[in-house]
Protein backbone atom coordinates (compact mmCIF):
# COMPACT_ATOMS: atom_id res chain seq x y z
CA UNK A 1 0.00 0.00 0.00
CA UNK A 2 1.62 3.17 -1.17
CA UNK A 3 1.32 6.14 -3.48
CA UNK A 4 2.49 6.35 -7.07
CA UNK A 5 2.95 9.06 -9.67
CA UNK A 6 4.80 9.63 -12.91
CA UNK A 7 4.82 10.96 -16.43
CA UNK A 8 4.96 9.48 -19.93
CA UNK A 9 6.12 11.81 -22.70
CA UNK A 10 5.63 11.29 -26.43
CA UNK A 11 7.78 14.20 -27.65
CA UNK A 12 11.16 12.72 -26.70
CA UNK A 13 11.63 15.19 -23.84
CA UNK A 14 12.71 13.84 -20.46
CA UNK A 15 10.10 14.31 -17.71
CA UNK A 16 10.96 16.96 -15.16
CA UNK A 17 12.35 15.65 -11.84
CA UNK A 18 10.97 18.81 -10.18
CA UNK A 19 7.43 17.94 -11.28
CA UNK A 20 7.95 14.42 -9.94
CA UNK A 21 9.17 15.84 -6.64
CA UNK A 22 6.11 18.07 -6.29
CA UNK A 23 3.76 15.17 -6.91
CA UNK A 24 5.72 12.90 -4.54
CA UNK A 25 5.44 15.49 -1.80
CA UNK A 26 1.66 15.63 -2.29
CA UNK A 27 1.29 11.85 -1.85
CA UNK A 28 3.82 11.56 0.99
CA UNK A 29 1.22 10.59 3.64
CA UNK A 30 0.33 7.49 1.62
CA UNK A 31 3.88 6.18 1.98
CA UNK A 32 5.83 7.38 5.02
CA UNK A 33 8.53 4.68 4.84
CA UNK A 34 10.49 5.81 1.82
CA UNK A 35 10.42 7.22 -1.69
CA UNK A 36 11.97 6.56 -5.05
CA UNK A 37 12.08 7.92 -8.60
CA UNK A 38 13.22 6.29 -11.85
CA UNK A 39 13.46 8.27 -15.09
CA UNK A 40 14.16 6.20 -18.19
CA UNK A 41 14.25 8.18 -21.42
CA UNK A 42 10.80 9.77 -21.76
CA UNK A 43 9.12 7.94 -18.86
CA UNK A 44 9.24 8.72 -15.15
CA UNK A 45 7.89 6.47 -12.39
CA UNK A 46 7.86 7.60 -8.76
CA UNK A 47 6.73 5.95 -5.54
CA UNK A 48 6.06 6.55 -1.84
CA UNK A 49 6.33 3.37 0.24
CA UNK A 50 4.26 2.00 3.11
CA UNK A 51 6.02 -1.21 4.15
CA UNK A 52 3.54 -4.07 4.63
CA UNK A 53 4.96 -7.07 2.73
CA UNK A 54 8.72 -7.75 2.35
CA UNK A 55 9.98 -4.94 4.56
CA UNK A 56 13.52 -5.23 3.14
CA UNK A 57 15.15 -2.75 0.73
CA UNK A 58 14.89 -5.38 -2.01
CA UNK A 59 11.18 -4.58 -2.31
CA UNK A 60 11.65 -0.84 -2.70
CA UNK A 61 9.98 0.93 -5.60
CA UNK A 62 9.97 1.86 -8.37
CA UNK A 63 11.18 -1.70 -8.86
CA UNK A 64 13.48 -2.35 -11.80
CA UNK A 65 13.84 -5.84 -13.24
CA UNK A 66 16.92 -5.43 -15.42
CA UNK A 67 16.73 -9.00 -16.72
CA UNK A 68 13.20 -8.51 -18.10
CA UNK A 69 13.61 -4.84 -18.92
CA UNK A 70 10.61 -3.81 -16.81
CA UNK A 71 10.05 -1.07 -14.23
CA UNK A 72 6.93 -0.83 -12.04
CA UNK A 73 5.28 1.60 -9.64
CA UNK A 74 2.59 -0.26 -7.71
CA UNK A 75 0.03 0.66 -5.07
CA UNK A 76 -1.94 -2.08 -3.34
CA UNK A 77 -1.60 -5.72 -2.33
CA UNK A 78 -1.84 -8.98 -4.29
CA UNK A 79 -3.10 -11.44 -1.68
CA UNK A 80 -2.36 -14.59 -3.67
CA UNK A 81 1.17 -13.58 -4.60
CA UNK A 82 2.80 -16.63 -2.88
CA UNK A 83 0.82 -19.01 -5.10
CA UNK A 84 1.56 -16.97 -8.23
CA UNK A 85 5.23 -16.78 -7.31
CA UNK A 86 5.39 -20.57 -7.04
CA UNK A 87 3.71 -20.94 -10.43
CA UNK A 88 6.09 -18.46 -12.06
CA UNK A 89 9.11 -20.07 -10.43
CA UNK A 90 8.05 -23.39 -11.93
CA UNK A 91 8.03 -21.64 -15.33
CA UNK A 92 11.68 -20.66 -14.83
CA UNK A 93 11.38 -17.09 -13.49
CA UNK A 94 14.00 -16.04 -10.93
CA UNK A 95 13.12 -13.71 -8.05
CA UNK A 96 15.34 -11.24 -6.19
CA UNK A 97 12.71 -10.09 -3.63
CA UNK A 98 10.04 -11.76 -1.50
CA UNK A 99 6.96 -9.57 -1.97
CA UNK A 100 4.09 -9.07 -4.37
CA UNK A 101 5.54 -6.26 -6.49
CA UNK A 102 8.01 -8.45 -8.33
CA UNK A 103 5.29 -11.06 -8.88
CA UNK A 104 3.32 -8.48 -10.90
CA UNK A 105 6.35 -7.84 -13.12
CA UNK A 106 6.90 -11.52 -13.82
CA UNK A 107 3.15 -12.09 -14.31
CA UNK A 108 2.97 -9.33 -16.91
CA UNK A 109 5.96 -10.78 -18.74
CA UNK A 110 4.49 -14.30 -18.62
CA UNK A 111 0.80 -13.67 -19.31
CA UNK A 112 0.46 -10.16 -20.71
CA UNK A 113 -2.91 -8.45 -20.25
CA UNK A 114 -4.39 -11.70 -18.89
CA UNK A 115 -2.22 -11.38 -15.76
CA UNK A 116 -4.78 -9.19 -13.98
CA UNK A 117 -7.36 -11.96 -14.21
CA UNK A 118 -5.14 -14.06 -11.92
CA UNK A 119 -4.71 -11.39 -9.24
CA UNK A 120 -6.68 -11.54 -5.99
CA UNK A 121 -6.25 -8.13 -4.47
CA UNK A 122 -6.46 -4.38 -4.73
CA UNK A 123 -4.06 -2.63 -7.05
CA UNK A 124 -3.16 0.25 -9.30
CA UNK A 125 0.10 -0.19 -11.13
CA UNK A 126 2.08 1.26 -14.03
CA UNK A 127 4.74 -0.77 -15.85
CA UNK A 128 7.27 0.60 -18.35
CA UNK A 129 8.86 -1.72 -20.89
CA UNK A 130 12.46 -0.71 -21.62
CA UNK A 131 12.72 -2.37 -25.03
CA UNK A 132 9.38 -1.28 -26.53
CA UNK A 133 8.71 1.94 -24.56
CA UNK A 134 5.18 0.65 -24.01
CA UNK A 135 3.47 1.55 -20.74
CA UNK A 136 0.84 -0.60 -19.02
CA UNK A 137 -1.66 0.72 -16.48
CA UNK A 138 -4.15 -1.38 -14.53
CA UNK A 139 -6.69 -0.96 -11.76
CA UNK A 140 -8.37 -3.61 -9.61
CA UNK A 141 -11.91 -4.83 -10.15
CA UNK A 142 -13.56 -2.41 -7.71
CA UNK A 143 -11.20 0.53 -8.07
CA UNK A 144 -10.13 0.14 -4.46
CA UNK A 145 -6.81 1.66 -5.44
CA UNK A 146 -7.09 4.94 -7.36
CA UNK A 147 -5.30 6.09 -10.51
CA UNK A 148 -5.78 9.65 -11.77
CA UNK A 149 -4.58 10.80 -15.18
CA UNK A 150 -3.95 14.12 -16.91
CA UNK A 151 -3.06 14.73 -20.56
CA UNK A 152 -0.78 17.75 -20.80
CA UNK A 153 0.31 18.50 -24.34
CA UNK A 154 2.26 15.48 -25.60
CA UNK A 155 2.44 13.77 -22.23
CA UNK A 156 0.36 11.84 -19.72
CA UNK A 157 0.85 12.32 -16.00
CA UNK A 158 -0.60 9.95 -13.43
CA UNK A 159 -0.91 9.85 -9.64
CA UNK A 160 -2.71 8.11 -6.79
CA UNK A 161 -4.50 11.35 -5.94
CA UNK A 162 -6.00 14.20 -7.92
CA UNK A 163 -4.36 16.89 -5.73
CA UNK A 164 -0.93 15.46 -6.63
CA UNK A 165 -1.61 16.14 -10.31
CA UNK A 166 -2.75 19.67 -9.49
CA UNK A 167 0.46 20.22 -7.49
CA UNK A 168 2.46 19.03 -10.49
CA UNK A 169 1.19 22.05 -12.42
CA UNK A 170 -0.22 22.81 -15.88
CA UNK A 171 -3.60 21.17 -15.15
CA UNK A 172 -6.86 22.43 -16.65
CA UNK A 173 -8.76 23.09 -13.41
CA UNK A 174 -11.99 24.27 -15.01
CA UNK A 175 -15.09 22.46 -13.75
CA UNK A 176 -16.66 19.64 -15.77
CA UNK A 177 -20.38 20.51 -15.98
CA UNK A 178 -21.44 16.88 -16.45
CA UNK A 179 -19.41 15.88 -13.40
CA UNK A 180 -21.03 18.70 -11.41
CA UNK A 181 -24.43 17.33 -12.47
CA UNK A 182 -23.41 13.86 -11.22
CA UNK A 183 -22.16 15.33 -7.93
CA UNK A 184 -25.41 17.17 -7.30
CA UNK A 185 -27.72 14.40 -8.54
CA UNK A 186 -26.04 11.00 -8.12
CA UNK A 187 -25.25 11.58 -4.42
CA UNK A 188 -21.78 13.02 -5.13
CA UNK A 189 -20.78 10.00 -7.27
CA UNK A 190 -18.75 11.05 -10.31
CA UNK A 191 -18.12 7.87 -12.33
CA UNK A 192 -14.95 7.40 -14.38
CA UNK A 193 -13.43 8.61 -16.54
CA UNK A 194 -14.67 12.00 -15.29
CA UNK A 195 -13.62 13.96 -12.23
CA UNK A 196 -14.95 17.36 -11.20
CA UNK A 197 -12.02 18.95 -13.07
CA UNK A 198 -11.92 18.91 -16.86
CA UNK A 199 -8.18 18.33 -16.92
CA UNK A 200 -8.12 15.21 -14.74
CA UNK A 201 -9.56 11.80 -15.56
CA UNK A 202 -9.40 8.44 -13.82
CA UNK A 203 -8.74 4.96 -15.14
CA UNK A 204 -11.96 2.93 -14.76
CA UNK A 205 -11.88 -0.09 -12.43
CA UNK A 206 -11.35 -3.58 -13.88
CA UNK A 207 -9.42 -1.99 -16.73
CA UNK A 208 -5.95 -2.63 -18.12
CA UNK A 209 -4.63 -0.02 -20.55
CA UNK A 210 -1.66 -0.48 -22.89
CA UNK A 211 -0.11 2.75 -24.16
CA UNK A 212 2.17 2.36 -27.16
CA UNK A 213 5.26 4.48 -27.77
CA UNK A 214 3.31 6.71 -30.17
CA UNK A 215 0.68 7.48 -27.50
CA UNK A 216 -2.09 5.26 -28.87
CA UNK A 217 -4.09 3.44 -26.18
CA UNK A 218 -5.89 0.11 -25.96
CA UNK A 219 -8.23 -0.61 -23.04
CA UNK A 220 -9.45 -4.02 -21.92
CA UNK A 221 -12.27 -4.54 -19.40
CA UNK A 222 -11.30 -7.78 -17.69
CA UNK A 223 -14.16 -8.32 -15.20
CA UNK A 224 -17.93 -7.82 -15.39
CA UNK A 225 -19.77 -10.72 -13.73
CA UNK A 226 -23.36 -11.46 -14.75
CA UNK A 227 -26.02 -10.80 -12.13
CA UNK A 228 -28.33 -13.68 -12.95
CA UNK A 229 -29.26 -17.12 -11.67
CA UNK A 230 -27.16 -20.15 -12.51
CA UNK A 231 -29.54 -23.04 -13.42
CA UNK A 232 -27.04 -25.50 -11.91
CA UNK A 233 -27.60 -23.86 -8.51
CA UNK A 234 -31.40 -23.62 -8.65
CA UNK A 235 -31.79 -26.48 -6.17
CA UNK A 236 -29.87 -24.80 -3.35
CA UNK A 237 -31.75 -24.12 -0.12
CA UNK A 238 -31.39 -20.95 1.94
CA UNK A 239 -29.13 -22.83 4.36
CA UNK A 240 -26.91 -24.04 1.51
CA UNK A 241 -26.57 -20.48 0.19
CA UNK A 242 -25.71 -19.38 3.74
CA UNK A 243 -22.96 -21.98 3.97
CA UNK A 244 -21.51 -21.02 0.60
CA UNK A 245 -21.45 -17.34 1.58
CA UNK A 246 -19.78 -18.08 4.90
CA UNK A 247 -17.16 -20.28 3.25
CA UNK A 248 -16.38 -17.61 0.63
CA UNK A 249 -16.18 -14.87 3.27
CA UNK A 250 -13.87 -16.97 5.44
CA UNK A 251 -11.60 -17.35 2.43
CA UNK A 252 -11.75 -13.61 1.72
CA UNK A 253 -10.83 -12.70 5.31
CA UNK A 254 -8.03 -15.27 5.37
CA UNK A 255 -6.57 -13.90 2.13
CA UNK A 256 -6.46 -10.42 3.62
CA UNK A 257 -4.43 -11.56 6.61
CA UNK A 258 -1.31 -11.78 4.42
CA UNK A 259 1.17 -9.23 5.80
CA UNK A 260 4.46 -8.97 7.60
CA UNK A 261 2.79 -6.69 10.18
CA UNK A 262 -0.32 -7.17 12.41
CA UNK A 263 -3.84 -6.79 10.94
CA UNK A 264 -6.69 -5.15 12.91
CA UNK A 265 -10.37 -4.26 12.29
CA UNK A 266 -12.36 -1.03 11.96
CA UNK A 267 -15.27 -2.14 14.16
CA UNK A 268 -18.45 -0.10 13.81
CA UNK A 269 -20.59 -2.57 15.72
CA UNK A 270 -22.69 -3.43 12.69
CA UNK A 271 -23.11 -6.88 11.19
CA UNK A 272 -20.38 -6.50 8.58
CA UNK A 273 -17.41 -5.44 10.69
CA UNK A 274 -18.56 -7.67 13.56
CA UNK A 275 -18.54 -10.68 11.23
CA UNK A 276 -15.03 -9.82 10.02
CA UNK A 277 -13.88 -9.56 13.63
CA UNK A 278 -15.38 -12.95 14.44
CA UNK A 279 -13.79 -14.63 11.42
CA UNK A 280 -10.37 -13.15 12.19
CA UNK A 281 -10.70 -14.46 15.74
CA UNK A 282 -11.64 -17.89 14.35
CA UNK A 283 -8.53 -17.80 12.18
CA UNK A 284 -6.43 -17.39 15.30
CA UNK A 285 -5.37 -13.77 14.78
CA UNK A 286 -3.31 -13.09 17.91
CA UNK A 287 -3.89 -9.94 19.98
CA UNK A 288 -6.52 -8.76 17.53
CA UNK A 289 -6.93 -4.98 17.76
CA UNK A 290 -10.31 -3.38 17.05
CA UNK A 291 -11.15 0.32 16.76
CA UNK A 292 -14.44 2.28 16.97
CA UNK A 293 -15.25 5.98 16.73
CA UNK A 294 -18.15 8.06 18.05
CA UNK A 295 -19.29 11.69 18.07
CA UNK A 296 -21.38 14.02 20.20
CA UNK A 297 -25.15 14.02 19.82
CA UNK A 298 -26.79 16.77 17.77
CA UNK A 299 -30.46 17.66 17.30
CA UNK A 300 -31.36 14.65 19.46
CA UNK A 301 -29.52 12.21 17.17
CA UNK A 302 -27.04 9.85 18.79
CA UNK A 303 -23.46 10.01 17.52
CA UNK A 304 -22.06 6.57 18.34
CA UNK A 305 -22.80 2.84 18.38
CA UNK A 306 -20.35 1.92 21.13
CA UNK A 307 -22.87 -0.38 22.82
CA UNK A 308 -22.58 -2.82 19.91
CA UNK A 309 -18.86 -2.49 19.20
CA UNK A 310 -18.17 -3.01 22.91
CA UNK A 311 -20.31 -6.14 22.85
CA UNK A 312 -18.33 -7.64 19.95
CA UNK A 313 -15.00 -6.68 21.50
CA UNK A 314 -15.93 -8.42 24.76
CA UNK A 315 -17.31 -11.48 22.97
CA UNK A 316 -14.13 -12.08 21.00
CA UNK A 317 -11.69 -10.73 23.58
CA UNK A 318 -10.13 -8.14 21.29
CA UNK A 319 -7.74 -5.37 22.26
CA UNK A 320 -10.39 -2.71 21.75
CA UNK A 321 -9.91 1.05 21.33
CA UNK A 322 -12.82 3.48 21.67
CA UNK A 323 -12.29 6.90 20.10
CA UNK A 324 -14.74 9.61 21.13
CA UNK A 325 -14.58 12.86 19.19
CA UNK A 326 -15.94 16.01 20.89
CA UNK A 327 -17.44 18.64 18.65
CA UNK A 328 -14.45 20.96 19.05
CA UNK A 329 -12.08 18.29 17.73
CA UNK A 330 -14.41 17.55 14.83
CA UNK A 331 -14.27 21.18 13.74
CA UNK A 332 -10.48 21.21 13.98
CA UNK A 333 -10.23 18.09 11.81
CA UNK A 334 -12.39 19.29 8.91
CA UNK A 335 -9.65 21.17 6.99
CA UNK A 336 -7.51 18.03 7.08
CA UNK A 337 -10.46 15.88 6.02
CA UNK A 338 -11.23 18.10 3.04
CA UNK A 339 -7.55 18.29 2.12
CA UNK A 340 -7.35 14.48 2.10
CA UNK A 341 -10.18 14.17 -0.46
CA UNK A 342 -9.06 13.38 -4.00
CA UNK A 343 -12.53 14.52 -5.06
CA UNK A 344 -15.32 16.25 -3.13
CA UNK A 345 -17.22 13.62 -1.10
CA UNK A 346 -20.24 14.60 1.00
CA UNK A 347 -20.72 11.53 3.19
CA UNK A 348 -20.31 12.20 6.89
CA UNK A 349 -18.22 9.04 7.13
CA UNK A 350 -15.23 10.96 5.81
CA UNK A 351 -14.44 12.70 9.07
CA UNK A 352 -15.14 9.52 11.03
CA UNK A 353 -12.71 7.45 8.98
CA UNK A 354 -10.15 10.26 9.00
CA UNK A 355 -10.08 10.57 12.78
CA UNK A 356 -10.34 6.82 13.26
CA UNK A 357 -7.40 6.26 10.91
CA UNK A 358 -5.37 8.90 12.73
CA UNK A 359 -5.70 6.94 15.96
CA UNK A 360 -5.37 3.48 14.42
CA UNK A 361 -2.16 4.43 12.62
CA UNK A 362 -0.51 4.98 15.99
CA UNK A 363 -0.90 1.26 16.71
CA UNK A 364 -0.95 -0.76 13.46
CA UNK A 365 -0.63 -0.32 9.69
CA UNK A 366 -3.25 -2.70 8.27
CA UNK A 367 -6.96 -3.10 9.03
CA UNK A 368 -9.87 -4.97 7.55
CA UNK A 369 -13.09 -3.03 7.03
CA UNK A 370 -16.73 -3.88 6.21
CA UNK A 371 -17.28 -1.69 3.14
CA UNK A 372 -19.16 -3.28 0.27
CA UNK A 373 -21.49 -5.64 2.12
CA UNK A 374 -24.57 -3.46 1.59
CA UNK A 375 -23.93 -3.03 -2.14
CA UNK A 376 -23.20 -6.72 -2.67
CA UNK A 377 -25.84 -8.29 -0.39
CA UNK A 378 -28.66 -5.69 -0.74
CA UNK A 379 -28.51 -3.98 2.62
CA UNK A 380 -29.84 -0.56 1.64
CA UNK A 381 -33.44 0.63 1.86
CA UNK A 382 -33.69 1.50 -1.84
CA UNK A 383 -33.52 -2.11 -3.05
CA UNK A 384 -36.93 -3.46 -1.89
CA UNK A 385 -38.94 -0.81 -3.81
CA UNK A 386 -37.26 -2.01 -7.01
CA UNK A 387 -38.45 -5.62 -6.72
CA UNK A 388 -41.44 -5.22 -9.00
CA UNK A 389 -40.22 -2.18 -10.91
CA UNK A 390 -41.24 -1.71 -14.54
CA UNK A 391 -39.10 1.42 -14.86
CA UNK A 392 -35.88 0.59 -13.03
CA UNK A 393 -34.07 3.77 -14.04
CA UNK A 394 -36.93 6.02 -12.96
CA UNK A 395 -37.60 4.12 -9.76
CA UNK A 396 -33.89 4.01 -8.84
CA UNK A 397 -33.65 7.77 -9.35
CA UNK A 398 -36.64 8.30 -7.05
CA UNK A 399 -35.02 6.43 -4.16
CA UNK A 400 -31.35 7.37 -4.66
CA UNK A 401 -30.94 10.68 -6.47
CA UNK A 402 -30.51 13.80 -4.34
CA UNK A 403 -32.63 15.90 -6.71
CA UNK A 404 -34.19 15.82 -10.16
CA UNK A 405 -32.81 17.58 -13.21
CA UNK A 406 -35.62 20.13 -13.01
CA UNK A 407 -34.90 20.93 -9.37
CA UNK A 408 -31.18 21.19 -10.07
CA UNK A 409 -31.93 23.80 -12.73
CA UNK A 410 -33.40 25.98 -9.98
CA UNK A 411 -30.26 25.63 -7.87
CA UNK A 412 -27.33 25.91 -10.30
CA UNK A 413 -26.72 29.04 -12.30
CA UNK A 414 -27.63 28.46 -15.98
CA UNK A 415 -24.01 28.54 -17.20
CA UNK A 416 -23.23 25.52 -15.03
CA UNK A 417 -26.11 23.27 -16.10
CA UNK A 418 -25.11 20.27 -18.20
CA UNK A 419 -26.67 19.70 -21.60
CA UNK A 420 -29.55 17.50 -20.54
CA UNK A 421 -30.13 15.10 -17.68
CA UNK A 422 -26.72 13.43 -18.00
CA UNK A 423 -26.94 11.67 -14.63
CA UNK A 424 -30.23 9.97 -15.44
CA UNK A 425 -28.87 8.93 -18.85
CA UNK A 426 -25.71 7.48 -17.32
CA UNK A 427 -27.57 5.51 -14.66
CA UNK A 428 -30.15 4.23 -17.14
CA UNK A 429 -27.39 2.95 -19.45
CA UNK A 430 -25.92 0.89 -16.61
CA UNK A 431 -29.24 -0.37 -15.30
CA UNK A 432 -30.55 -1.43 -18.69
CA UNK A 433 -27.36 -3.10 -19.92
CA UNK A 434 -27.54 -6.87 -20.56
CA UNK A 435 -26.48 -9.28 -17.84
CA UNK A 436 -28.85 -8.40 -14.98
CA UNK A 437 -31.84 -10.71 -14.54
CA UNK A 438 -34.09 -8.51 -12.37
CA UNK A 439 -34.34 -4.80 -11.46
CA UNK A 440 -32.75 -5.56 -8.08
CA UNK A 441 -29.87 -7.33 -9.83
CA UNK A 442 -29.41 -4.30 -12.08
CA UNK A 443 -29.33 -1.93 -9.09
CA UNK A 444 -26.85 -4.14 -7.22
CA UNK A 445 -24.60 -4.25 -10.28
CA UNK A 446 -24.75 -0.46 -10.65
CA UNK A 447 -24.06 0.13 -6.97
CA UNK A 448 -21.23 -2.40 -6.65
CA UNK A 449 -19.47 -1.42 -9.87
CA UNK A 450 -20.15 2.33 -10.02
CA UNK A 451 -21.52 3.91 -6.84
CA UNK A 452 -19.36 1.85 -4.48
CA UNK A 453 -16.18 2.72 -6.41
CA UNK A 454 -16.63 6.47 -6.22
CA UNK A 455 -18.21 6.82 -2.80
CA UNK A 456 -17.54 4.29 -0.01
CA UNK A 457 -14.38 2.74 -1.47
CA UNK A 458 -12.82 6.08 -2.42
CA UNK A 459 -13.75 7.51 0.96
CA UNK A 460 -12.01 4.75 2.89
CA UNK A 461 -8.90 4.88 0.70
CA UNK A 462 -8.54 8.66 0.97
CA UNK A 463 -9.12 8.90 4.70
CA UNK A 464 -7.03 5.91 5.79
CA UNK A 465 -4.13 6.66 3.47
CA UNK A 466 -4.03 10.23 4.79
CA UNK A 467 -2.43 8.57 7.82
CA UNK A 468 -0.47 5.82 6.07
CA UNK A 469 -2.99 3.13 7.04
CA UNK A 470 -3.90 0.27 4.69
CA UNK A 471 -7.58 -0.75 4.68
CA UNK A 472 -8.56 -4.11 3.20
CA UNK A 473 -12.15 -4.94 2.26
CA UNK A 474 -12.99 -8.67 2.29
CA UNK A 475 -16.59 -8.11 1.14
CA UNK A 476 -15.07 -7.00 -2.18
CA UNK A 477 -13.25 -10.26 -2.76
CA UNK A 478 -14.21 -10.82 -6.38
CA UNK A 479 -15.02 -14.50 -5.92
CA UNK A 480 -17.38 -13.65 -3.05
CA UNK A 481 -19.04 -10.98 -5.21
CA UNK A 482 -19.39 -13.39 -8.13
CA UNK A 483 -21.12 -15.83 -5.79
CA UNK A 484 -23.41 -13.12 -4.39
CA UNK A 485 -24.42 -12.08 -7.92
CA UNK A 486 -25.97 -15.51 -8.48
CA UNK A 487 -27.98 -15.59 -5.23
CA UNK A 488 -31.76 -15.04 -5.71
CA UNK A 489 -32.62 -11.42 -4.78
CA UNK A 490 -35.34 -12.49 -2.34
CA UNK A 491 -32.71 -14.21 -0.17
CA UNK A 492 -30.65 -11.04 -0.09
CA UNK A 493 -33.66 -8.81 0.62
CA UNK A 494 -34.92 -11.06 3.44
CA UNK A 495 -34.90 -9.89 7.08
CA UNK A 496 -34.75 -6.22 6.18
CA UNK A 497 -31.82 -6.68 3.79
CA UNK A 498 -28.66 -8.79 3.66
CA UNK A 499 -30.76 -11.79 4.70
CA UNK A 500 -28.36 -14.47 3.47
CA UNK A 501 -25.39 -12.63 4.98
CA UNK A 502 -27.22 -12.33 8.31
CA UNK A 503 -27.87 -16.07 8.15
CA UNK A 504 -24.11 -16.60 7.86
CA UNK A 505 -23.42 -14.09 10.63
CA UNK A 506 -25.66 -15.98 13.07
CA UNK A 507 -23.15 -18.83 12.99
CA UNK A 508 -20.36 -16.50 14.12
CA UNK A 509 -21.48 -13.40 16.06
CA UNK A 510 -24.03 -12.62 18.83
CA UNK A 511 -27.56 -12.04 17.58
CA UNK A 512 -27.78 -8.63 19.29
CA UNK A 513 -25.74 -7.00 16.51
CA UNK A 514 -27.82 -8.73 13.82
CA UNK A 515 -31.40 -8.27 15.03
CA UNK A 516 -31.39 -4.50 15.33
CA UNK A 517 -32.16 -1.46 13.24
CA UNK A 518 -29.51 -0.80 10.61
CA UNK A 519 -27.00 1.81 11.73
CA UNK A 520 -24.80 4.22 9.82
CA UNK A 521 -21.61 6.09 10.63
CA UNK A 522 -23.34 8.97 12.44
CA UNK A 523 -21.86 12.49 12.50
CA UNK A 524 -24.92 14.56 13.46
CA UNK A 525 -23.09 17.92 13.44
CA UNK A 526 -22.64 17.69 9.66
CA UNK A 527 -26.22 16.64 9.02
CA UNK A 528 -27.69 19.48 11.04
CA UNK A 529 -25.30 22.26 9.98
CA UNK A 530 -25.31 24.85 12.74
CA UNK A 531 -23.03 27.07 14.82
CA UNK A 532 -19.39 27.08 13.66
CA UNK A 533 -20.17 24.58 10.89
CA UNK A 534 -22.79 26.93 9.46
CA UNK A 535 -20.34 29.84 9.71
CA UNK A 536 -17.63 27.87 7.89
CA UNK A 537 -19.94 26.84 5.05
CA UNK A 538 -21.51 30.30 4.71
CA UNK A 539 -18.07 31.94 4.61
CA UNK A 540 -16.96 29.60 1.82
CA UNK A 541 -20.10 30.06 -0.26
CA UNK A 542 -20.11 33.86 0.06
CA UNK A 543 -16.36 34.31 -0.47
CA UNK A 544 -15.01 36.26 -3.43
CA UNK A 545 -13.79 33.02 -5.05
CA UNK A 546 -17.26 31.48 -4.78
CA UNK A 547 -18.98 34.61 -6.11
CA UNK A 548 -16.62 34.73 -9.10
CA UNK A 549 -17.17 31.03 -9.78
CA UNK A 550 -20.93 31.43 -9.50
CA UNK A 551 -21.92 27.77 -9.33
CA UNK A 552 -25.07 28.18 -7.25
CA UNK A 553 -27.99 30.56 -7.57
CA UNK A 554 -27.99 33.17 -4.83
CA UNK A 555 -31.69 32.68 -4.00
CA UNK A 556 -31.01 28.95 -3.44
CA UNK A 557 -28.09 29.70 -1.11
CA UNK A 558 -30.16 32.18 0.87
CA UNK A 559 -32.86 29.53 1.40
CA UNK A 560 -30.23 27.11 2.69
CA UNK A 561 -28.67 29.69 5.03
CA UNK A 562 -32.09 30.60 6.44
CA UNK A 563 -33.09 27.00 7.21
CA UNK A 564 -30.13 24.56 7.07
CA UNK A 565 -31.95 21.68 8.77
CA UNK A 566 -35.00 22.09 6.51
CA UNK A 567 -33.17 20.99 3.37
CA UNK A 568 -32.26 17.31 3.73
CA UNK A 569 -31.79 15.02 0.72
CA UNK A 570 -33.73 11.74 0.31
CA UNK A 571 -30.64 9.89 1.59
CA UNK A 572 -30.62 12.05 4.73
CA UNK A 573 -27.80 14.35 3.68
CA UNK A 574 -27.62 18.09 4.22
CA UNK A 575 -28.02 20.09 1.01
CA UNK A 576 -26.07 22.94 2.60
CA UNK A 577 -23.17 20.64 3.47
CA UNK A 578 -23.25 19.24 -0.07
CA UNK A 579 -22.90 22.60 -1.82
CA UNK A 580 -20.60 23.99 0.86
CA UNK A 581 -18.28 21.00 0.68
CA UNK A 582 -17.91 21.47 -3.07
CA UNK A 583 -16.80 25.07 -2.61
CA UNK A 584 -14.54 24.25 0.35
CA UNK A 585 -12.83 21.49 -1.65
CA UNK A 586 -12.26 23.71 -4.69
CA UNK A 587 -10.74 26.42 -2.52
CA UNK A 588 -8.54 23.86 -0.73
CA UNK A 589 -7.15 22.82 -4.13
CA UNK A 590 -6.51 26.43 -5.05
CA UNK A 591 -9.02 26.21 -7.90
Amino acid sequence: MCGICGEIRFDGVQPSPLVQARMLEAIAPRGPDGSGMVIHAATALSHRRLSIIDLSPKARQPMVDAELGLTIAFNGCIYNYPELRAELSAMGYRFFSHGDTEVILKAWHAWGTACVERFHGMFAFVIHERDTNRVVMARDRFGIKPLYLARIGRSIRFASTLPALVKGGDIDTSIDRAALHHYMSFHAVVPPPRTILNGVKKLPPATIRVIDADGSETDSLYWNPPHRRDPALAHLSREEWRDRVLHALRTAVRRRMVADVPVGVLLSGGVDSSLITGLLAEEGQQDLMTFSVGFEEANGEKGDEFVYSDLIARHFGTDHHRIFVPSSQLMEALPGVIGAMSEPMVSYDNVGFYLLAKEVSKHIRVVQSGQGADEVFAGYHWYPPLQDSRDVAGDYAKVFFDRSHAVLASQLNPDWMADGDVSRVLVAAHLLAPGAETPVDAALRLDSQVMLVDDPVKRVDNMTMAWGLEARVPFLDHELVELAATIPPDLKLADGGKGVLKDAARLVVPHEVIDRKKGYFPVPQLKYVDGPYLDMVRDALTSQAARERGLFRNDYLQRLFADPTGHITPLQGSELWQVGLMELWLQTQGV
